[in-house]
């Protein structure tokens, strides 16, 4: 690792690079979490900065998820010669490093360690619905509230690996289906902050399976940063009921109808799924079809109902 002085470190552009396009992340996120341009962020992938803030490497690795070692460039230790033997300097020095270790640890355990701060009027809810079936689409609602203005959020969610995300309202900033993570950034959001999105379940997973996610968000209000998981209390569980039908028999009542009409109103992401509902409410009851993973409206007539997506 090279310093040019304590508070700054030279960076690998090319470590910066790949990490960044393997995880599929862009300049512009990169450069909103660490606080620059993306033209900053260019330059330094482009090794046209020796050295950068060691604040600016921190946010960095934090961007890209990895430790600071993995995009600071790894030079051998410097040699010098004098009256023409050559030495190490590091062995003349080794003795002030173990002081200086000794001394920080010896900070690191008599004075408590200071807590990220959090906001007691900042919350970040999740609500899921209480079952879900296998091969349709899960149904992610994120609301963010508080009283205090906020300049920036960063949303990140974490699902099932190998699940795809469907859609989301707004746009996702950053997506990894394989890893499951994906990201939202906001700048002086409106609150209360309504976000949703919609998983593609897999036909092939076990019924009664527990489906739990987890998540945080990162905030600034008052020009402060706070870090809080978003509230992970409730849970979803694969069983062959449609989610709308909330208490599991098989029927979508008024009052069921009633409360996923309110929820098609603050998002268009449901508007496949409302014609699904609708036909169910109309028929009376339904049945589960594992063979297709369909939903079958019961009544004078029968007839197929499908999932949102017309490839399930």
């Amino acid at each position: 690792m090279t310093l040019s002085d304590s508070s700054s470190v030279a960076v690998d552009g090319d470590s910066l690079r790949r990490i960044r396009e393997q995880k599929r992340l862009t300049q512009l996120y990169v450069s909103k979490v660490v606080g620059v341009t993306t033209d900053t962020v260019s330059r330094w992938e482009n090794n046209r900065y020796p050295t950068i803030r060691r604040e600016n490497a921190l946010k960095l690795a934090e961007a890209l998820e990895v430790g600071l070692d993995e995009i600071l460039k790894q030079d051998t230790p410097d040699q010098y010669v004098t009256d023409n033997n050559e030495y190490r300097t590091l062995p003349k020095f080794w003795p002030f490093a173990i002081l200086l270790v000794a001394v920080l640890l010896l900070f690191w355990f008599l004075f408590p360690h200071q807590k990220t701060p959090v906001d007691p009027l900042l919350q970040a809810e999740r609500i899921l619905p209480i079952h879900i079936a296998p091969g349709h689409e899960l149904l992610v609602q994120v609301i963010v509230t508080t009283e205090s203005a906020l300049r920036g959020v960063i949303l990140k969610e974490e699902y099932p690996q190998g699940w795809e995300l469907i859609s989301s309202e707004p746009e996702v900033s950053s997506v990894d289906d394989e890893a499951g993570v994906a990201r939202w950034i906001f700048r002086n959001p409106v609150l209360p902050l309504h976000l949703y999105y919609r998983l593609a379940v897999p036909r092939e997973i076990a019924l009664e399976k527990e489906i739990r996610l987890a998540g945080e968000l990162i905030a600034n209000p008052d020009g402060q940063q706070f870090v809080l998981p978003v509230d992970a209390a409730e849970k979803t569980r694969i069983r062959p009921f449609h989610w709308a039908d909330t208490n599991a028999d098989y029927v979508i009542d008024d009052m069921e109808i009633l409360i996923f009409s309110e929820l098609t109103e603050n998002t268009s992401v449901l508007d496949d799924e409302w014609y699904v509902v609708e036909q169910i409410w109309h028929a009376g009851s339904y049945r589960w079809d594992d063979d297709n993973f369909l939903f079958m409206p019961i009544s004078t007539y029968e007839k197929t109902i499908s999932p949102g997506r017309e490839d399930n």
